[in-house]
């Protein structure tokens, strides 16, 4: 039997359903026509995270007093997460073996510590999130003090807004005087160790890290695994050994991962690294990073990139005895842009 419809649509009826119309019958709608939202759960009562290390793809986070591992939830996309970084956290949060919760938010950052693969290259990878203060640790002697590295992290600290502590050790080989003259005059604050690392040598640094987020970086074979063993004394972190021709050690931090301090803090370690890229700083912000030169960089002629013949901070330099910093903010300028230094 056939029954025409007001819309022109026929309906058939089968033996047994005569009595059935067009509102008896339901129809599912196919993907196409579902409405699509991007609404997406708010989480408001789960449970925050801080971030404590990384290791292929997984998240350990400190949530509640015990570390739970967690995955990026798809909805977060390509957002980075980093060691130092409250996170959101869905799922099993319960930290049992063999369990993983979803990080599903990242919080807003109070400071993110950048760095470029090469000076070159304006794209900036953040490497440690939330830090207040920049721990720069850099021998005396075994290897040399690398006075450019130092000025290329205070840069970093400066435009990330986090406050320069600058660590020397290894005094009993070499004095410090000569590195203190450079910096101190810079209003850093600067501490000098000596080994072995008793108690009372490391009195001053537990000091300046009590109930801050600090993170330490430093090139290979400075001593700064030493210094967060000393610190921890459970971290466990690998002391390498400097090779005596070469004045260079290997590597022996591979990823960065929160520490906390016995008398409150924490002190994120990072992997020894040779080179600090500052691509995506502006030439107006690596200048500001040399408060010594900043102001007297202002004098210069319109347009000064600081790097010719007429640079009034030559004269300056010439007369406070500052042509070695100075030689220092142009290497980096001239890095910035691709070209050979002198």
């Amino acid at each position: 039997m056939r029954d025409e419809r007001a819309g022109g649509g026929v309906l058939s009826r089968r033996p047994g359903h005569e009595g059935l119309d067009e509102d008896d019958v339901r129809v599912r709608p196919g993907r196409g026509t579902r409405p699509r939202t991007r609404r997406r759960p708010a989480h408001e009562d789960a449970p925050e995270g801080f971030v404590v290390s990384i290791d292929r793809g997984r998240y350990g986070t400190l949530t509640e007093g015990r570390v739970v591992i967690a995955m990026k939830a798809r909805e977060l996309g390509h957002r980075s997460v980093v060691v130092g970084d409250r996170v959101i956290l869905a799922g099993d949060t319960s930290g049992d073996e063999g369990t993983l919760a979803r990080i599903v938010r990242v919080q807003p950052r109070t400071s993110a510590l950048r760095r470029s693969p090469d000076d070159t290259d304006p794209v900036e990878r953040v490497i440690v999130a939330n830090a207040g203060q920049l721990v720069i640790v850099c021998a005396l002697a075994q290897p040399a003090p690398h006075l450019r590295f130092i000025d290329r992290c205070l840069v970093a600290a400066y435009d990330a807004g986090i406050s320069p502590l600058l660590c020397l050790t290894k005094a009993d080989l070499a004095a410090p005087r000569e590195v203190l003259d450079i910096y101190e005059p810079l209003g850093v604050s600067c501490l000098v160790t000596r080994r072995p690392l008793t108690d009372e040598q490391i009195a001053p640094l537990c000091t300046a890290l009590s109930g801050r987020i600090s993170v330490m970086i430093g090139q290979s074979g400075v001593g700064k695994s030493t210094l967060v063993n000393a610190l921890v004394p459970d971290a466990g972190r690998v002391v390498g050994i400097v090779n005596p021709v070469t004045g260079r050690g290997r590597h022996t931090s591979s990823s960065a991962v929160a520490l906390e301090l016995p008398g409150g803090g924490w002190i994120i370690d990072t992997p020894g690294v040779r080179g600090f890229g500052l691509g995506y700083v502006s030439p107006r912000r690596v200048v500001e990073a040399f408060p010594d030169l900043a102001g007297p960089a202002a004098d210069c002629p319109p347009g000064c990139d600081h790097l010719d013949e007429d640079c009034g901070l030559d004269e300056w330099a010439r007369e406070h005895g500052a042509q070695a910093r100075l030689d220092s903010l142009r290497r980096l300028l001239r890095s910035r842009e691709g070209a050979e230094s002198p």
